[in-house]
C-alpha cells in the first residue's frame, strides 16, 4: 500500500472516530489524535497513537487530517481560530471531513479553507461503528478528483468502497440520500414485523423468509433482528436522526420537492424521540408502530386489569 501521505491526523474520537483511528493504525499508518475528551485520546495513545495537545498540534504532524465530529460548527471550530488547523504555517495539506454535516456547510467550509491553502473533501460514511471498526465503510466523497486521489490510500484503509460523488458538498448530498433510505427502511421493517404478528404469525419466521427475497437489506437483517430481540441499547441513537431530518427537509424545500414517504418515516422517528426514546437505538421505532396500532410489546405478559 502507498503510504506516501505519511502520518494521518484524526480529530474527534467518538463512536466513529475512535474505531477509524484504530483501523488506520492496524493498516500501518501512524495516527496523531485529538479530542476534547482527553481520556479518549489517551486510550489511543496507549495503543500506539501520538496524542496531540490541540488541533494545531495535529496539523504540525500530519499532512492529512480526518475529522469525525457532531456537526459543521464543531468542524469549523477545529479548522479556524486559535490553536486550530489553520492557525500556523504547518497547515495540513488536506482536510477530510468524515462527519455528517450539510451540503451547504461543506461547500462553505471548502471555500473558507481555500485561502489558507488547505484542500478539502467532505467524506461522510455509511456502515456504522461495525464498519468503522472493520475498515469496511462506504465513503461518499465531495471535492476535487485530484484531492481524492491524494487521500485515497488513507480512505482505502477505512473503507470497502470509496465513491467520488461530485464537487464539494456532493458527499453530504449522497449521505442525506442514504439517511432518507435508512429512515424509511426502518419504518417499513417495523411495520412489516408488527403486521406479521397482528396476523398471528411469528415475525421472526416472516423475517427469515423475507431475507432471501427482494425485501432483504441490512436494515431488515440487523435492525429487524434488534427489533425482535427488543435490543434498543444505543448503536445509532434515535436523536442522531434530528440533523438528518433537518438536512433532508432543507434540501427538499430548496428543490421544491415533496417527499411523502420520507415524511411519514420522519414523523415516526420524531415521535420516538419526543416520547422519551432519544437515546435508544433507531430500532426502537418499532415501539412507535406498536403504540400507533393500539398495541404493546406482545412478548410481555398482559397486565391483570386488561
Amino acid at each position: 500500500m502507498d503510504k506516501s501521505l505519511g502520518t494521518v491526523g484524526v480529530i474527534g474520537l467518538g463512536q466513529m472516530g475512535r474505531p477509524m483511528a484504530r483501523a488506520l493504525m492496524r493498516a500501518g499508518w501512524q495516527a496523531v489524535v485529538w479530542d476534547l475528551a482527553a481520556t479518549a485520546a489517551d486510550q489511543l495513545g496507549s495503543e500506539g497513537a501520538i496524542v496531540a495537545h490541540n488541533p494545531a498540534h495535529v496539523a504540525q504532524q500530519a499532512s492529512v487530517v480526518i475529522t469525525s465530529l457532531p456537526g459543521i460548527d464543531a468542524v469549523r471550530a477545529v479548522a479556524f481560530g486559535d490553536e486550530s488547523l489553520t492557525s500556523h504555517r504547518g497547515r495540513p495539506k488536506l482536510l477530510v471531513d468524515m462527519s455528517t454535516t450539510t451540503p451547504a456547510g461543506a461547500r462553505a467550509l471548502a471555500a473558507d479553507l481555500a485561502p489558507f491553502g488547505v484542500a478539502f473533501l467532505d467524506a461522510p460514511v455509511s456502515g456504522g461503528t461495525t464498519g468503522a471498526a472493520a475498515g469496511t465503510l462506504t465513503v461518499m466523497v465531495g471535492g476535487a478528483v485530484e484531492d481524492l486521489d491524494r487521500a485515497r490510500p488513507v480512505l482505502d484503509s477505512l473503507a470497502r468502497l470509496v465513491v467520488h460523488c461530485g464537487p464539494a458538498g456532493a458527499g453530504q448530498v449522497a449521505k442525506a440520500c442514504n439517511q432518507l433510505i435508512v429512515m424509511t427502511a426502518l419504518g417499513a421493517v417495523a411495520e412489516a414485523l408488527v403486521l406479521a404478528r397482528s396476523a398471528g404469525l411469528d415475525p421472526a419466521v416472516v423475517r427469515q423468509a423475507l431475507m432471501d427475497g427482494y425485501a432483504a437489506s441490512p436494515i431488515l437483517e440487523i435492525q429487524g433482528d434488534r427489533m425482535l430481540r427488543r435490543d434498543f441499547a444505543p448503536g445509532g441513537k434515535a436523536a442522531y436522526n434530528l440533523k438528518d431530518i433537518a438536512t433532508i427537509r432543507e434540501m427538499a424545500s430548496g428543490a421544491e420537492l415533496d417527499l411523502p414517504v420520507f415524511e411519514a418515516s420522519a414523523q415516526q422517528m420524531l415521535r420516538l424521540i419526543n416520547e422519551g426514546g432519544a437515546d435508544l437505538d433507531n430500532a426502537a421505532v418499532i415501539t412507535v408502530v406498536e403504540r400507533a396500532a393500539g398495541g404493546r410489546n406482545p412478548d410481555r405478559e398482559r397486565p391483570d386489569d386488561e
